[in-house]
């Protein structure tokens, strides 16, 4: 799409989802719920439509897409999946979390997908607006966060259209997303280890028997979230902050108030669904900085600090 068309708002029934997945097989970009973020969808087969996504997006070309799926079949005719990655996928899918796994020799997928690396990107969501479209598609879904690249990710279809209306074909509106932190993305390497590549809402004591170690220690870019300056409001970003100085809009948490408070009662999984939203009343606010309070580092408020660490290095 070129942005010269006004997108279709959708609901998220069976007709929208109809429509959707008629506008995918057409080769069009559709925003769609997960229980993670929105996601920009486009057939992950199609070279145009996901160079479509890329020039929405404004993404560089060196960052690689997740692909989405519905089976686990359809995950193993993109990728190689030895016996323990194939344990992993059924701890972890369907849910918030992305394989980064050999991608399979002959895979019916776009280059720009895996953006010249010898990896995919794989998820099956647990959203069941998403998964719905995916069958009705019959497509394996390219889809990255709807937002322009680097900015804050969506968690509602307001968010989307503030940001890519007119750029895209259409969004299907279902509601919030629960979790609202984009997926955590575990590599499964060759030699048996288990690397960290983005953290996020799944919680990673679940896979101890597979022998978790530490995040990437590489500077190579093998998955979406893994660039210094990201999810940027737009705004200068103080961290840690124990009160607001007079021209910062304040990100309360637990008992620091604020304009806008992630959780007053201090649940980092409220918080972590809430942060999306919060930056982007931040960033639509007259104050020109943000601060935000502490987030302890515990469970998903890693997950949490590393997008504010990304978002203030903006």
């Amino acid at each position: 799409m070129t942005g010269k068309n006004a997108t279709e708002m959708l609901e998220a029934n069976r007709a929208g989802i109809t429509r959707a997945a008629r506008i995918l097989q057409s080769g069009g970009l559709v925003a769609v719920p997960t229980e993670t973020v929105y996601g920009l969808a486009a057939r992950a087969d199609d070279p145009v439509a996901v160079a479509g996504i890329y020039a929405a997006k404004g993404r560089p070309g060196f960052n690689p897409l997740i692909v989405h799926v519905d089976a686990v079949e359809q995950a193993e005719a993109l990728a190689e999946f030895s016996e323990r990655a194939r344990r992993i996928a059924q701890e972890v899918w369907p849910g918030p979390v992305t394989l980064v796994l050999p991608r399979r020799e002959g895979a019916s997928l776009a280059k720009g997908v895996y953006a010249g690396l010898p990896t995919i990107a794989l998820r099956m969501p647990a959203h069941p607006v998403m998964r719905a479209l995916i069958r009705q598609s019959g497509c394996v879904l390219a889809a990255p966060s709807a937002n322009p690249s680097n900015a804050v990710s969506p968690t509602t279809a307001a968010h989307v259209a503030a940001s890519l209306g007119g750029r895209i074909d259409a969004i299907l509106d279902g509601g919030a997303c629960e979790a609202g932190l984009e997926s955590t993305i575990l590599a499964v390497r060759d030699n048996g280890t288990l690397e960290v590549l983005r953290p996020g809402p799944f919680d990673l004591g679940r896979l101890t028997e597979f022998g978790m170690v530490g995040a990437n220690p590489t500077a190579e870019i093998e998955a979406p979230g893994q660039m210094r300056s990201h999810y940027s409001p737009g705004k200068p970003v103080r961290l840690a902050a124990a009160k607001p100085e007079a021209d910062e809009f304040m990100i309360g948490f637990g008992g620091i108030a604020g304009e806008y408070n992630l959780s007053p009662g201090g649940d980092l999984s409220e918080a972590a669904a809430n942060l999306y939203a919060a930056l982007h009343r931040g960033a639509a606010s007259t104050q020109p900085r943000i601060a935000v309070a502490p987030i302890p580092e515990t469970s998903v408020g890693a997950a949490i600090n590393d997008r504010l660490r990304r978002a203030s290095a903006s």
